[in-house]
């Protein structure tokens, strides 16, 4: 029987908005997750307790710009739009039917005046200790890696300019093993640059529109000004550290910052995984020095097509020289400023040599062979690129750090920035990641919160847990790190989770597996 839909537009209905939300929906899984009361903590000191107008909700703001970049809605503009239309955004920021939405300007104004890039900080730490306190982080091992950012600036609108070439932060200390090495072949060391010295400039392309960010070359014949944006993250895919930096800028340059920064916060990271692009002298040392392990993959060596491979030369340490395929020796010349000891043939020979062609292109008939005084670190990382630790933890890189990046770019609208400046484009990726974590713990916490038991089991239990970790035998086999993120699940409440992953692991996976 054919039944036509009365008009019902103008019916009136008293409903409860908590009603038409599904009880599976994502905003509520987030909501339950963390405790959005704490944001008035870390933005008290941006208000005045007793002057001006009154302000809107600062959690109101702040749930308003994480629902952007929750669903990858690409402007403040529509979200305002969306937010005042979909029920399941206004039972999330608290606002009924019948009032008003935040103004999208208001909120624009909020993130790009009052919001500091302190406090934008404080948001991203704030979520990350609560899945660290939730004992979902596993920091022993870190993966690292940059990925680009189109920026908001026109490839037409440029200019050349000229800025100073910055200094190297571990400059000082190469220029003191340079000197050192120096004097022990006999040479005289550098002298201190003189302080009155131009610093050394080169020529770049600035944008008018954005002129902080830089030109990234996408391929031979495509390039662009984008932002390059390094990413630390665990083996979870919780993100860890991240920071930005002007696309022309190289990996291995931006690496340090991101470095000292999660190291400093996370001092259990036992791994470093990254790919060719890191794999300088500098940062194996750095990560060698701090009793850490670089899982690097094989890096090519860029040499000229068609001539002899660089492993045709071979170094003997014993007698300092270089030795050629045709079995000639390349002696040890100087130590550039470089950190590069130079070794050089004897033209001479080299002249009437039937392989000369393919090994130099000197007009003088002379090779020169340039090994870094820190190439051990470089051979070290090599060798721990073969071990088993080094091949486990590289090959996860593609379902860790590039997943992240994927996610982000497809499902979280990170490819393309519509803000303008250094500090705004890392105040905005900072939240996209900001998202992303408290995405996947709202997930993780809806899957696992089954009710609890009493605070005084819970802490029998994590005390129990203790003292078997330090006398019982059979728990000395297990990792010491997956015992403490029982221990912390415990501390956080959640104790079927813990017991759950306990019982796996002790009934189908053996100890010694676990301990190797």
């Amino acid at each position: 029987m054919l039944n036509k839909n009365e008009e019902n537009r103008k019916t009136l209905e008293i409903v409860n908005l908590d009603d038409l939300i599904p009880k599976e929906h994502l905003l509520r899984k987030i909501d339950s997750a963390v405790n959005f009361e704490r944001i008035y903590e870390l933005v008290e000191d941006l208000y005045c307790p007793d002057n001006g107008r009154p302000s809107i909700d600062p959690v109101v703001l702040f749930k308003i710009v994480l629902i952007q970049h929750l669903y990858g809605i690409r402007s403040l503009r529509q979200t305002a739009a969306d937010v005042e239309m979909n029920i399941a955004y206004r039972w999330f920021i608290g606002y009924p039917i019948n009032k008003t939405t935040p103004h999208f300007a208001t909120i624009s104004y909020n993130f790009r005046h009052r919001f500091t890039e302190r406090t934008v900080e404080q948001i991203f730490e704030w979520i990350l200790s609560e899945v660290e306190y939730a004992g979902y982080l596993a920091p022993e091992v870190v993966f690292v890696d940059g990925t680009h950012i189109k920026a908001n600036a026109n490839m037409k609108k440029n200019i050349k300019q000229a800025i100073p070439v910055a200094a190297k932060v571990y400059e000082k200390q190469l220029r003191e093993e340079i000197n050192k090495d120096r004097e022990e072949h006999g040479k005289k060391p550098f002298d201190d640059d003189p302080p009155n010295q131009p610093p050394e400039e080169k020529v770049v392309t600035k944008s008018t529109t954005d002129p902080d960010s830089g030109v990234f070359h996408k391929g031979e014949h495509k390039k662009c000004f984008a932002y390059c944006v390094q990413t630390a993250c665990d083996s979870h895919n919780f993100v860890l550290g991240v920071t930005v930096n002007p696309g022309n800028m190289h990996d291995s340059v931006a690496f340090d910052e991101l470095y000292d920064k999660v190291t400093g916060r996370f001092p259990q990271i036992n791994v470093v995984t990254a790919d060719a692009a890191y794999k300088t002298p500098w940062i194996c040392k750095k990560i060698f020095d701090d009793k850490r392990l670089p899982s690097m993959p094989y890096k090519r060596p860029m040499t000229k097509k068609g001539n002899l491979e660089w492993y045709k030369y071979v170094y003997d340490e014993y007698y300092d020289c270089v030795i050629c395929p045709e079995y000639q020796i390349l002696k040890y010349s100087t130590t550039n400023k470089d950190g590069y000891r130079e070794y050089k043939s004897d033209p001479n020979i080299c002249r009437d040599c039937p392989s000369r062609v393919r090994c130099t292109a000197s007009k003088n008939y002379q090779k020169t062979v340039a090994i870094h005084i820190w190439r051990d670190y470089i051979e070290q990382a090599e060798d721990i690129r073969h071990s088993p630790i080094g091949k486990e933890t590289y090959e996860k890189r593609g379902e860790t750090i590039e997943r992240v990046f994927a996610d982000g770019k497809e499902k979280y609208a990170m490819r393309y920035t519509p803000y303008r400046g250094l500090v705004q484009v890392t105040n905005w990726v900072k939240l996209k990641y900001a998202a992303m974590n408290l995405k996947k713990l709202a997930m993780w916490r809806w899957r696992d919160g089954l009710p609890p038991l009493s605070s005084y089991l819970n802490r029998a239990l994590y005390l129990l847990l203790s003292v078997f970790q330090m006398k019982n035998p059979v728990f000395r086999l297990l990792k010491t790190g997956f015992i403490d993120s029982l221990k912390a699940r415990l501390k956080a409440g959640l104790f079927c989770y813990a017991m759950r992953g306990f019982v796996y692991s002790c009934g189908t996976r053996p100890f010694l597996q676990m301990s190797k």
